[in-house]
């Protein structure tokens, strides 16, 4: 896999205290890039202020495996414990169905497109 492959996180700081955080993810969320993704989320969930949401911008994602779903799972659940909202932007037609598959489409607010 390349490395423009890699999901590469930018999170961007908002202005105000509720505004969001967007992560924008490039390339597959699988086995070889989940340890990017979750210390990308990680670290954009520990800059974020309270109450601010979590955007993953997916729009250049096309492909999640397993190991990529329990990474957006594992950053929900973390998201949640620390007063944040995880959502998922602009997902590709493989990830609704993944998370239709395993019963986690209702764990993450959905946006056709990325906010803003």
């Amino acid at each position: 896999m390349a490395a423009e492959d890699a999901p590469v996180p930018e999170p961007a700081a908002g202005t105000g205290h509720h505004d969001p955080y967007v992560v924008r993810v490039t390339g597959d969320m699988d086995l070889d890039h989940a340890g990017e993704l979750r210390q990308t989320l990680a670290a954009a969930l520990a800059q974020a202020p309270e109450g601010a949401e979590i955007i993953v911008d997916l729009r250049n994602s096309s492909f999640c495996d397993s190991a990529g779903l329990n990474t957006l799972l594992d950053a929900r659940r973390q998201a949640a414990r620390t007063g944040h909202v995880l959502r998922l932007a602009a997902p590709s037609h493989q990830l609704l169905r993944l998370l239709e598959l395993t019963g986690s489409s209702g764990s993450f607010p959905l946006d056709a497109t990325v906010p803003g």
